[in-house]
Order: structure tokens, then sequence, then C-alpha cells
């Protein structure tokens, strides 16, 4: 995939197989796909009103497509030029486009087909007459201003009324890969290779700017978050978020657009998915570890030593990889599941489920796959297993769960399970409860719903929160839900009463400790320690936690993260000074935290330079003494 695009609510993508995909947003596969017949496709966009989609190709034409209601049409080419067709931007009439090739740009009449201006780029200081420049980005202001970035490391200004270059700006001595303009065209941002993203801004450049006096874009900040190259920049009214090869996701706060020191101006950055990669089978001790093309099975290691809690014990017996099963088909893995028990296994694709029976004896293993998949399941977004193993459930469309009871080698459905909100969004939270009463949905409309498997039918929906749920899970004893969502807050419900706990109320009324509200990565799972029933643990990327629902919440005043200050005071000092919050950071990058059924704790941990280390080199800076 080459390039994205909105219209709208719809989401097009294309790349260098030919072919612009629409995408279906509720069950979150792809709609159709349609042969541009340009060769590979480098860039779309489509304009304002949301009328045309234009696709830059190999070929060297810009290719029109109507937007239709439930399609795109080929309409037009626009002229051909020589040499592919790397960047688009409409003017916000929709009468022009400007086109960015090797060493030009090109500005079209969209309504005659024609080029009206050619503008030539210039190369870089010291580069051969032979080496091209390519225009990686353009961008085309309301009143025809034309902003571009190219390979030779500029942002150039240009007129789009009469094709001259306005004014450059050298960037870097590598290339400028992507632009992006603020809302109100004020502001234009440009991300590079070396991991910088540079800000200008339409202003006056005199140091006591006069009413009336000509203003020009003005190179003004320059932030460094990312040690590969940028390329995918946003603009917003408050904030420039940026995406580069190091796979992180930066927000960038402006801090002239929001109020300082608040939760608003605090930088954030999104290392993982939020999706969980991981599935352990608590019974069996066995990992079931996602990757985009295969899955492995591994079984855990063992240790005979004796420690005190939190202690890390010798190993006697090394994890062990047991089962590497690849994919069928081209489709990528979106879920997969492992029954806790460790004799089921599925995945599945955009194209359907799969399900496997495992047999585990000592060092013989065989693994069979299940046939005749029951109609119902087409693809899903979620799966799981109950916790007896003996039924099967996958999100399906609209906000509805298929169950499957499960027997030695076949599966039969059982029924679909359906809201009543009548939401279209895809389920992105599946939990059943330990006793196999309850299973647990949650939605992307923010809803959480609660199903009796007994009766196979809805039992209660929760209050909708204005924030989405990133985790759910039902504690084993009390039989209450307790949800945590993206802005961080915790929730208990009582599924019994149908009505937050008196320490949900307790804590909402106190409201939850400012540090713990800034954390800026989710919560992504909930368990509990059945010995411990005041016990909840939770974890993100980059912490664990237990909340201890017996001790007082902490206040604002209260020192969040005190576990390092409490090993120090005595026994009956350290009682008087606790509070419910204990906070685990000596984890490298969190992927999945999960409690034994002997209490031990399994703490999958993917590292940062781990990841950095697969990735191409970065753009060599030398440094002062190097």
């Amino acid at each position: 995939v080459e390039a994205l695009c909105w219209v709208g609510r719809r989401l097009f993508s294309a790349g260098l197989d030919g072919e612009i995909t629409e995408y279906d947003l509720e069950n979150l596969r792809p709609r159709y796909s349609l042969e541009a017949y340009g060769g590979p496709v480098w860039t779309i966009s489509s304009n304002k009103q949301g009328t045309l989609l234009a696709a830059g190709c190999e070929d060297g034409t810009v290719k029109m497509f109507e937007i239709l209601e439930d399609r795109i049409q080929f309409q037009r080419n626009l002229d051909r030029q020589k040499g592919r067709i790397v960047s688009l931007s409409w003017h916000p009439s929709g009468a022009q486009i400007a086109a960015g090739m090797m060493d030009m740009i090109r500005i079209f009449d969209t309504e005659t087909g024609h080029a009206s201006h050619r503008l030539l780029v210039e190369r870089g200081a010291g580069a051969s007459k032979t080496q091209e420049v390519v225009v990686w980005s353009v961008a085309f202001l309301s009143d025809s201003t034309i902003i571009s970035g190219d390979s030779a490391g500029k942002v150039q200004i240009w007129d789009g009324f009469t094709g001259t270059l306005v004014r450059t700006h050298l960037v870097t001595k590598w290339d400028v890969l992507v632009l992006s303009v603020s809302p109100d065209e004020s502001s234009v941002i440009a991300g590079t290779s070396e991991g910088t993203v540079t800000q200008f801004q339409f202003i006056s450049s005199a140091v006591e700017p006069l009413p009336g006096s000509d203003r020009q874009w003005v190179r003004t900040r320059t932030f460094k978050n990312h040690s590969h190259d940028v390329r995918a920049l946003v603009h917003t009214d408050t904030a420039v978020v940026s995406g580069g090869m190091d796979t992180q996701l930066v927000v960038r706060p402006l801090l002239d657009k929001v109020e300082k020191n608040t939760q608003e101006s605090a930088l954030r950055k999104i290392t993982f998915p939020h999706k969980n990669l991981v599935s352990c089978a608590k019974k069996a001790g066995l990992l079931l570890f996602q990757f985009p093309d295969h899955l492995e099975v591994w079984r855990l290691g063992d240790s005979d030593g004796n420690g005190k809690p939190g202690d890390i014990l010798p190993v006697k017996r090394k994890p062990e990889k047991l089962i590497q099963l690849n994919r069928k088909g081209d489709d990528q893995i979106c879920c997969s599941a492992l029954s806790p028990c460790g004799g089921w296994l599925a995945y599945s694709t955009v194209c359907g489920v799969r399900l496997y029976r495992l047999q585990l004896d000592n060092n013989n293993i065989c693994i069979n796959k299940v046939s005749k998949v029951p109609k119902e399941l087409c693809s899903a977004q979620q799966l799981c297993f109950s916790s007896d193993s003996s039924r099967f459930f996958a999100s399906s469309s609209q906000s509805s769960v298929v169950v499957v009871g499960l027997q030695q080698l076949e599966w039969r459905h059982l029924q679909t399970l359906r809201p009543k909100s009548g939401s279209r969004e895809p389920v992105n939270l599946l939990a059943p409860s330990e006793d196999g009463r309850w299973l647990v949905t949650a939605n992307t409309d923010c809803e959480i719903h609660v199903f009796d498997l007994q009766k196979l039918k809805l039992h209660c929906s929760l209050p909708v929160y204005a924030s989405c749920p990133t985790a759910v899970s039902v504690h084993p004893t009390s039989g209450c839900l307790v949800s945590v969502h993206a802005d961080r807050q915790i929730l208990e419900f009582s599924l019994e009463q149908k009505e937050y706990t008196e320490w949900s109320r307790k804590l909402q009324q106190q409201g939850l400790h400012p540090l713990w509200l800034q954390r800026d990565t989710p919560v992504t799972a909930v368990t509990f320690d059945p010995r411990n029933p005041a016990h909840i643990i939770l974890h993100d990327a980059f912490m664990f936690c237990v909340i201890d629902q017996t001790l007082p919440l902490p206040d604002a005043k209260t020192n969040l993260y005190n576990q390092l200050v409490l090993r120090s005071l005595p026994p009956a000092e350290r009682s008087r000074n606790g509070h419910a919050f204990k906070i685990c950071k000596s984890f490298q990058n969190l992927l999945s935290v999960a409690l034994l059924e002997d209490r031990s704790l399994v703490v999958v941990e993917r590292p940062l330079q781990d990841i950095a280390a697969r990735l191409p080199a970065p753009v060599r800076q030398k440094k002062f003494a190097t």
C-alpha cells in the first residue's frame, strides 16, 4: 500500500499492484478492488467536494474516478506526462490539481484535462546533472500557493497563478518525504528522512510587524521525535501527528495552541497495536504468538527454585517452541486464540475462520484441522474460548457474536448473539466469565453488552460511557464486570444488580490520580487473582498494576508510584502509608501479563530495541567529536 485517502467516512487505498481498494469499515475488510490500468499507483487524492478521486500512476497519467454511492467509476485521464506521478494535491475549489513528478510539478485544469503550468524543480547544491529530483509531496492552498517537498531536501513555495518560484527553504541534506497543511492554511509541516518534522508558518518576518505588512512562509520550529523516516503527517488545529519507519506514532501538541502544563499539552507516543497478539492457555502452560503470516505455540519454561514474591527464579527447563502454523493463502491473520486447556487453536483472516485440534503428549504433537466450518462463520475480528473449552466465540458483523459448540473433531453453530442497540460497529473486545455464565462484548460505539450463555440471549447493556473501552473482564467470584476505558477511567458493574458497585461510585466521586490519567498508553488487559478477590490486575505497554479494593484510593497529593518508598518502611508504617494502586514498571514493553493457576505470573515483553534492530539503518548524522 503506497497511499491512503479518506472521502467523508469512506476509506480508499492504492499500491504497487495497480489497484484501488475501498474498505468495509464495519467488518474491517476490503469491500472491492478496481484496476486503475496505469501500472503501479503511487498516490491517490480526492477533491474537497468528495465527488472525484485522482490516482497518480507509473505510466505518467492522472486518472480521475467518479465517487458514487456504492463504488467508484473511471471517468477520464488527464494529459499523459513523461515519468511517474508521485504526489497529488487538489485546489480546494476542485478546478485544478497539482502533480509532483521527477524534476517538475504539473498543474492541470480538471475540466479540460490539459496541463496549464510546468514548474521546474531545482537540483540540490553539488548534485550531478543526471540526478533526478523526486517531488515526494505537494500541497495546493486556496490562494493558489503551491508548496512542495522533494528528494533534494527542499521545501519550496510557488505562485500557482504564474508558475514561478517564490521561496526555497533548505530543510535537510536528505529527503523531504511528506507535507501536511493546518485546517486554516496558516501552517505547514514537513517530515524528513532524518526523522525530523519542520514547521512553517505564514507570518510577517519583521520583529515588530506593522498592520497590513506583507506575510510570508517562515520556518519556525523543528521537532525530532523519530529515529527513522517520517512517512505520514497530520496537522490538526492543536497538534502534529507523525508516523515513522521506527513504528511509532507521535502526537506533538503545539504549545501556542493549547494551555501549558495540562494533559492536552503532553507529548504522546503510541508504540504498539492495542489488539492482543498473545494468548495464554493457563491450564496447559502454553503460549500462542500471532504473527502476520503464521502462529507459534510455545511451552512455558519451568523452575524448581524458591524465592520471595517478586523474585525472578532460575530456569530449570527453557521455553520450547512446539508448533509453527503457517496461514493458508496470502491474507494476513486478523486474530487468533488458544483454548485454556491447550487443546484448541483458532485463527481468522478476512476470508474465513480456521479451527485446529491440538494433542500434546510429552514430545508427541498432533494437530488436525477441523473441517465443515459453520456457514455463520465468515470471518471475525475477535476470537476466544470458554473457560472449560466447550464453546468458541467469534465476533461477526454488526456487533454480533457467533457461539459455536466444540466436540472432538467438529463444531456446530449454537446461536448468534445480537445487541438490541442496532449498532453496526465491529466488536473489538470479547470476555467470557470463568463460570461460563456470561459473555461480555464491547464495540467501537463505546457500547458494552452482557449475554447470558445459559439462556443464549442478552442479559443487559451497560450505560454508554463517552470513552471507548480498551479492556473488560468478569470477576470470577463476585461476578462484577470491570471495564477500563481509553481515558483510563475504571468502572465496576454488578451483573446481578445491574448497577455500578459502591467501590466504583466512590472511585468516580473521588477521581483517579492525575498521574494515572496522564498516562498515554491504554490498559489492554484486566485479570483477577482468585485467591485474593479484592485484587484487580491490569496492564498497559509499560507497567502492570494491582489494585487492592480494600485499601484507600490515592488522592492528588499522594505519591502514586510509591513502591520503593514503602519497601524501606517497617511493616506497621508500610500499611499506614499504602494505597490501592501498586504499580510495577520493571518490565520492558509488555504485550501480555497472565496469572496461571499456580499463581505464577507470565509476562511477555517485546523490547523496542529488538524492533529497531530489524529496521533499515537510519540516515547517518555526523555528531560532534565523532
